[in-house]
């Protein structure tokens, strides 16, 4: 089974940035799609980002211009920065990890709470 940790939440206020991190445990076969999603309270898990081995990303229409998904393959990880956060960006944040395209269909994290103050 392969195991997601997360890394980076916390509280930051309105204005402020974090970097969320996720490392995979995958070791038998190659993680391709690796992804972040959010679920804000009393809404649905959405996706933010996500990007995959070949270099492609995808984006929210509200994380464009604000978030930037990247990735490490040699240390099995993603990453998530995030500028200019609003409380709106208030949410539970998931790392995925999927070893075809598609992203969310694999391993989930925990996820990791990002709260924004205004």
């Amino acid at each position: 089974q392969v195991q997601l940790t997360e890394s980076g939440g916390g509280v930051v206020q309105s204005g402020g940035s974090l970097r969320l991190s996720c490392v995979h445990s995958a070791i038998r076969f190659p993680i391709n799609a690796m992804g972040w999603f959010r679920r804000a309270p009393g809404k649905q898990r959405t996706l933010v980002a996500a990007v995959r081995r070949d270099g492609s990303e995808n984006y929210a229409d509200f994380a464009k211009g604000r978030f930037t998904i990247s990735r490490d393959t040699d240390k099995n990880a993603v990453y998530l920065q995030m500028n200019n956060l609003q409380p709106h960006a208030t949410a539970r944040y998931y790392c995925t990890a999927d070893h075809h395209d598609a992203v969310g269909a694999g391993y989930w994290g925990q996820g990791i709470q990002v709260t924004v103050s205004s």
